[in-house]
C-alpha cells in the first residue's frame, strides 16, 4: 500500500507491504538506484547507512511495541532520503509513524511545516520513534513496579514467569537497537556532505535521543536483576522454611514409629497382655507427640 503526503515543496511516500509495481513506479519517478528499489521488496536483516546516487539510504530495525504482544521482536523501516523526498518502507503497520503521518497532514494543512529537506523530515520521524520508545520503557518501568508490589505480597512464584517475560522484552528491545548508535554516527559525514554542515546537529540529537532509550533500557536491565535476585531469594527462603517444616513433623513421628515397632514384634513385650495395654501405649505416643510439639513451638521450628 502506497501513501503519499507533501508539504511545501517536500515529499513523503510511506510504503507498507510494497508490491514491485509500487516499487518500479517510485524509482522511474525519482530515480533510485536499481539496487535500492530491489531491496525494498523483501526484509533485510543488517541495519545499513549508504549514499547512493543522489539519495541515502539507511535501513534501521526498531524493537516491535509490545502493546499487542507481537511475535515478532523487530521492525524494519528503511528510509530513502532524497533533498526534496523522503520514502519509508515497512512490512506491517507501526503505531509511531501511523501518529507522525497525521500530525505531518495537520502541519500541512496549517503550512506549519517546518522540514525544508528530507533529511529533517528523516531526522523529525526518527526522533518520534525514539520518543515512543522511550514510552515503552516507561510503560515496561511501571510493569516491573507492579511486578515488585506483587514479590512483596507473596505471590513469589507466580512472579517467575511474569520476570521472564519482562526479561525477554528488555533482552528484545537492547538487541535491536544495539547497531543504531554506529548507524547514526555512520549517517552523519555523509548527511553533512548532502544536506550541509546543519545536518550534522540533526544527527548528534537523534543520537542523543538514542542515548536516552539505550540508558532507560539499562536501568530496566538493572531492576530486573534486583527483582529477580529478591524473587529467588524470597522463593528460597519459603522452601527452606517447608523443608524444615517438613523435617520437624518426620522428627515427631520418630518416635511414634519406633514405639509402635516395638510392641509389633513377635518377642513378649512389657505391658503387652495387659488389658488396657492399648489404651496406655496410645496414650504415651500422644504425650510425646505433645512434648515434641510443644519443644518444637518454642524454638520457633513450628
Amino acid at each position: 500500500m502506497l501513501t503519499r503526503y507533501a508539504q511545501h515543496a517536500l515529499t513523503w511516500v510511506d510504503l507498507v507491504a510494497p508490491t514491485p509495481a509500487e516499487v518500479r513506479a517510485l524509482m522511474k519517478e525519482f530515480d533510485l538506484d536499481p539496487l535500492v528499489a530491489e531491496e525494498l521488496l523483501v526484509p533485510s536483516f543488517k541495519p545499513k547507512v549508504e549514499r547512493r546516487g543522489d539519495s541515502i539510504y539507511v535501513i534501521l530495525h526498531f524493537p516491535a511495541r509490545r502493546g499487542g504482544f507481537s511475535n515478532r521482536s523487530e521492525q524494519e523501516i528503511d528510509f530513502i532520503i532524497g533533498k526534496h523526498f523522503l520514502i519509508t518502507t515497512r512490512y506491517e503497520n507501526i503505531d509511531p509513524l501511523h501518529s507522525f503521518a497525521k500530525a505531518f497532514e495537520v502541519n500541512s494543512v496549517l503550512g506549519r511545516g517546518g522540514a525544508t529537506h528530507g533529511g529533517h523530515l528523516f531526522a523529525s520521524m526518527a526522533r518520534n520513534l525514539y520518543e515512543a520508545l522511550g514510552n515503552e520503557c516507561d510503560n515496561m518501568r511501571r510493569h516491573l513496579q507492579d511486578i515488585e508490589d506483587k514479590i512483596f505480597n507473596g505471590d513469589e512464584r507466580l512472579m517467575v514467569i511474569e520476570l521472564s517475560q519482562a526479561g525477554r522484552m528488555i533482552h528484545d528491545f537492547r538487541q535491536s537497537l544495539a547497531p543504531h548508535r554506529e548507524m547514526l554516527q555512520s549517517l552523519e559525514p555523509i548527511g553533512s556532505r548532502f544536506f550541509g554542515p546543519e545536518f550534522g546537529y540533526y544527527s548528534r540529537e537523534l543520537v542523543g535521543a538514542y542515548e536516552r532509550v539505550r540508558t532507560a533500557l539499562e536501568n530496566l536491565h538493572d531492576s530486573l536483576d534486583e527483582l529477580r535476585a529478591t524473587n529467588d531469594s524470597l522463593l528460597t527462603t519459603k522452601q527452606n522454611e517447608t523443608v524444615q517444616k517438613l523435617t520437624v513433623v518426620a522428627f515427631m513421628f520418630l518416635p511414634l514409629s519406633f514405639i509402635a515397632a516395638l510392641f509389633g514384634m513377635s518377642l513378649p513385650v512389657p505391658l503387652a497382655q495387659s488389658p488396657g495395654a492399648f489404651w496406655l501405649v496410645l496414650g504415651i505416643m500422644g504425650i510425646l507427640a505433645l512434648a515434641c510439639f510443644v519443644y518444637f513451638k518454642k524454638k520457633g521450628w513450628l
